[in-house]
């Protein structure tokens, strides 16, 4: 990181890895779009060889994001879920052990179950929000503690420094999805975690254009070891891709402000409407991990999940009438977003421990105008009441 730039996280997320152009003095890096590079010599270079293995526009976001997340080493994938499969198939062989949320991402659960499951890795979901429950799913093999928390789609809070003590005990790596909070809400790394992972694609990206994962950590050994995953399996980002998620990343901070704002508005108006049965956000004082939510975070996000009031059918109506909100996968954009988790984003999970209520709806507050979305939701609701 440049010495010129500021410790605050805002002047982080504009200057982080992006110094000014040395030759032409641009002040947004270039979109570095060679394959290759020349070399002085046989095997000697400025830094760069290959695109696969590095690429200026990349590197400038992978330094952006583990300033941003207070870690040592950053690197970007395609997805998110390139970057997930990353990490755990460094972490995990044949006769291993990971633990998962009960209520995880329906990927991740594909991708542990089917994938990896396959290869001989096995898998417990469990409460983590318990440290019973925790404590109860490690075993001697267990490797890794998948973590999300805020959860998808239930929004389920977990206490990170107590997962990390019942992890390290065990001489299990924490691996933290900070996809729904962002560095900018919570700071995984500093609460004991050993390794964050994100959807780029969703709030850091902000903008639903452009696809991408990023890991973060701070052992060397184990950052080395991905960096060489990344090169060997190719799964990296566009120098374009990178480009929208550095831009995207740079009013990150104003955005997550508004999503939570606009969050809170809408949590106020579904919580007293009769076609609402319950409402999952953090920020509710009567939300199981309320709690452990104001500790971490700094505030509680723009994700919003409810069960309706009607049922499976109610639900499915409702996503089909809102007008404001798209009917759509995905979250995090500047767009508001409305989905049916069990048909949609979750319907690997059918018939598995991590299966969905088909009442719920889940949708991802954008940065609208906050009586507009009410508005939207409310005549949405009414309809189908």
């Amino acid at each position: 990181m440049s010495p010129q730039v500021g410790d605050g996280f805002e002047t982080r997320a504009v200057h982080a890895g992006q110094p000014a152009d040395p030759q032409t003095g641009a002040v947004i890096p270039p979109i570095s779009l060679a394959t290759t590079f020349a070399q002085s010599r046989a095997g000697e270079h400025s830094g760069y060889e290959y695109a696969r293995t590095g690429n200026p526009t990349r590197r400038a976001l992978e330094e952006c994001i583990a300033s941003l997340e207070g870690g040592a080493h950053g690197l970007a994938f395609a997805s998110g879920m390139a970057a997930e499969d990353t990490v755990l198939r460094a972490l995990l062989g044949p006769g291993d052990h990971v633990v998962l949320p009960n209520d995880a991402y329906g990927g991740t659960y594909r991708l542990i179950s089917q994938v990896l499951g396959p290869t001989g890795v096995e898998w417990t979901a469990a409460d983590l929000s318990d440290p019973d429950a925790l404590a109860g799913a490690v075993t001697d093999r267990t490797k890794v503690v998948w973590v999300e928390t805020p959860t998808n789609p239930l929004l389920s809070c977990v206490d990170l420094a107590a997962v990390a003590e019942v992890a390290h005990a065990g001489s299990a790596k924490v691996v933290v999805d900070n996809t729904f909070a962002t560095p900018y809400l919570q700071q995984p790394l500093a609460l004991g975690a050993d390794v964050i992972v994100h959807s780029s694609t969703k709030y850091l990206g902000g903008h639903s254009d452009a696809v991408g994962g990023l890991v973060v950590l701070d052992d060397d050994e184990l950052g080395e070891r991905l960096a060489y995953l990344q090169n060997a399996v190719g799964a990296v980002p566009s120098p374009f891709d990178c480009y929208l998620v550095l831009r995207g990343i740079k009013t990150l901070p104003v955005r997550m402000d508004r999503h939570c704002d606009n969050a809170r508005a809408v949590v106020a108006r579904l919580s007293e409407h009769p076609g609402v049965a319950s409402v999952r956000y953090p920020g509710l004082p009567t939300h199981p991990g309320h709690d452990v939510a104001r500790r971490q975070m700094r505030d509680f996000g723009g994700m919003v999940s409810f069960l309706a009031a009607g049922g499976e059918a109610a639900a499915l109506a409702l996503v089909s009438r809102t007008r404001l909100f798209t009917l759509a996968e995905s979250l995090g954009a500047v767009e508001s977003l409305i989905e049916h988790p069990a048909r949609m984003t979750h319907a690997s999970v059918e018939g598995s421990p991590l299966a969905v209520d088909p009442a719920l709806v889940r949708i991802s507050v954008g940065i609208e105008s906050a009586e507009d979305l009410v508005a939207d939701l409310t005549q949405a609701l009414d309809a189908v009441a």
